[in-house]
């Protein structure tokens, strides 16, 4: 096989990807919006949360659905489709405002906003892939990063346009903002060109082909989307996706009045360990995956579950409020890092031919779980009057995980005995 020349730089493509993620990842400010649309509009907080759960919703079943339309396009109309969807449903969220409208909020902010999260997450998802065969979990994990961190930049600027011109102004001026933004890193994405390898690379490590592109040739398997959703090896990644984001989403969900119950702190205290488990959110995603290229997808989540369970067995007995912090740090670290490593690891499993789709159908599991883990602890809290029985459930619930994920080694050990698999699977599974 001979080099070809790519007429893209892949860390430019890494960039562009970023810039999708952080525009989209301002889902995780919706907060902001809150105290402002109940004081404006009057609209109670039920109704005020019910927008963010229709949007998170919607994100898990575009992402689901549409992962064969990013196949068939590409990330380039993918990614501009969208920065549209997205840029649209925020400004008309302005509208929704200006005009008193609650129903054509949940329409607009929801489901229109809610449906251009769940493209752009992974519109570019699979061509970071193919960009960075020797670092997928990297790669990956950068761009996920983006989207963690997107609340850190958006939360600020829409507060600030709020207190100075007004909520309408702040959904126009953000909306406009973020389809520039998308666009533009959009028309930089574009999948490598056939023969590409990565400068510096063993080419040995690496197959080329017109149709699937640049992998790994230590793939376990190279399978279309319905393939591998015929695999016992899928249902396990969806089951660990599943416990890794409710336990994660579960602690979002209550960080402040669960600090303050436990712990005694004020809450401006609680109020600054919720701001700094945003950068652990964000920097975990990073963290987390680039290790995963080196110690192997399956440890990583192996690690997430044992580092969880000691966690959240220690936090009910903890009373000083920053080794409490400490210990959510850690399991929000985990919770984003399980986003990160994901496309990697279903690469690893499944190859990248129809990566995108497969790793749409898996988000179905943050839809899900953004649905159990708030909905599980704020009905033991109201039965109880206390967070401490929550801790253990989810506890129970991580031990399953781990063992999901024992098992998913030993099934990725038969289909290499078996002689199906295509080659060593070199990073999904224990070194």
């Amino acid at each position: 096989m001979t080099q070809t020349d790519a007429d893209k730089n892949r860390w430019l493509i890494a960039v562009s990807a970023v810039a999708i993620h952080l525009s989209i990842g301002s889902i995780y400010a919706y907060s902001v919006y809150q105290n402002p649309l109940r004081a404006e509009l009057g609209w109670p907080i039920s109704d005020v949360s019910l927008a963010f759960t229709v949007a998170i919703v919607f994100l898990a079943l575009s992402a689901a659905f549409l992962g064969g339309f990013v196949e068939d396009h590409g990330p380039r109309v993918s990614g501009l489709v969208a920065a549209g969807t997205f840029g649209l449903g925020t400004v008309g969220a302005g509208f929704s405002v200006q005009i008193g409208s609650y129903v054509g909020f949940l329409l607009t902010f929801g489901v229109i906003s809610g449906i251009g999260i769940g493209l752009g997450y992974i519109a570019p998802i699979s061509t970071l892939v193919q960009w960075f065969p020797d670092r997928r979990g990297m790669a990956t994990g950068m761009a996920v990063m983006g989207f963690g961190a997107g609340a850190l930049v958006t939360g600020p600027i829409a507060n600030y346009i709020m207190e100075t011109v007004s909520i309408p102004a702040t959904f126009y001026a953000l909306g406009v903002g973020y389809f520039l933004l998308m666009a533009a890193g959009a028309s930089y994405l574009k999948k490598p060109p056939a023969g590409w390898v990565p400068e510096g690379i063993d080419e040995s490590e690496i197959e080329t082909d017109n149709e699937k592109g640049v992998s790994v040739n230590t793939d376990l398997e190279e399978l279309t989307a319905r393939e591998a959703l015929r695999t016992p090896r899928y249902y396990l990644v969806w089951l660990i996706m599943f416990v890794n984001i409710s336990a994660g989403i579960m602690l979002l969900s209550v960080a402040s009045p669960m600090t303050q119950a436990i712990t005694g702190a004020e809450a401006a205290t609680a109020a600054s360990i919720v701001g700094i488990i945003g950068i652990f959110n964000g920097g975990g995603r990073l963290v987390w995956a680039t290790v995963s290229d080196y110690i192997g997808r399956t440890t990583t989540y192996g690690t997430f579950f044992g580092l969880q369970i000691a966690a959240f067995l220690l936090l009910p007995q903890i009373t000083h409020v920053w080794l409490f912090a400490a210990l959510l740090f850690l399991v929000i670290s985990a919770y984003g890092g399980g986003f990160a490593c994901l496309p990697a690891y279903l690469g690893d499993l499944f190859g990248t031919k129809e990566l995108s789709a497969i790793h749409g159908y898996t988000l179905t599991a943050w839809g899900a779980a953004g649905v159990a883990g708030p909905l599980l602890i704020s009905e033991i809290v109201e039965r109880t009057d206390s967070y401490v029985m929550s801790f253990y459930i989810v506890t129970a619930a991580l031990v399953v995980g781990l063992i999901a994920v024992g098992t998913l080694f030993y099934q990725i050990e038969d289909v290499r005995e078996s002689g199906h698999a295509t080659g060593q699977d070199a990073v999904g599974a224990d070194h």
